[in-house]
């Protein structure tokens, strides 16, 4: 199954509310998607105060629809020419295709869109994660092979 597949499949999921997904095809094999959901937030905690991970010295305000429990990269607030890139799976992050390979990208390069930013691996699979414009890398919450959850933030690319 091609990964364009697998996001439209995690797409309907969380469209539809599904929580766990497996389908079977005798060619193509068994796929069993599972994904976590967050609770609710309540209108007051539409925002919420955290400290950040890297360093753990600066507070600052952060939407909770991007906050995750554990050891999910918390990212700051997202200015108008800023996206956020996220995990599209549940897996391991990797920066390099392999660990002798300098990274993907740092933070402060400039990338094109289509450009590989990273990779995630799930199942044994590498999925490689593009950016979806054009722009350039202001920060990099995960560390190298770190576990990353699905909708977790990987990194802030600012457009232009």
């Amino acid at each position: 199954m091609e990964l364009r597949e697998i996001k439209a499949l995690l797409a309907l999921m969380q469209e539809y509310g599904l929580t766990e997904l497996e389908l079977e095809d005798k060619k193509r094999g068994r796929l069993r998607l599972v994904r976590a959901v967050a609770a609710p937030a309540t209108i007051p905690d539409l925002m919420s105060t955290v400290t950040l991970p890297r360093g753990g010295k600066s507070t600052r305000k952060v939407p909770a629809r991007v906050m995750k429990g554990g050891d999910a990269g918390t990212p700051p607030s997202l200015r108008e020419n800023q996206r956020l890139v996220t995990s599209p799976m549940v897996g391991t992050f990797y920066r390099a295709s392999s660990p002798d390979a300098p990274p993907y990208v740092k933070e402060g390069n400039s990338v094109r869109k289509g450009q590989t930013l990273c990779i995630i691996e799930a199942m044994k699979m590498m999925n490689e994660i593009e950016a979806e414009v054009a722009g350039r890398i202001v920060t990099i919450f995960c560390e190298n092979a770190q576990a990353v959850e699905y909708g977790q933030p990987l990194m802030v690319l600012e457009v232009g």
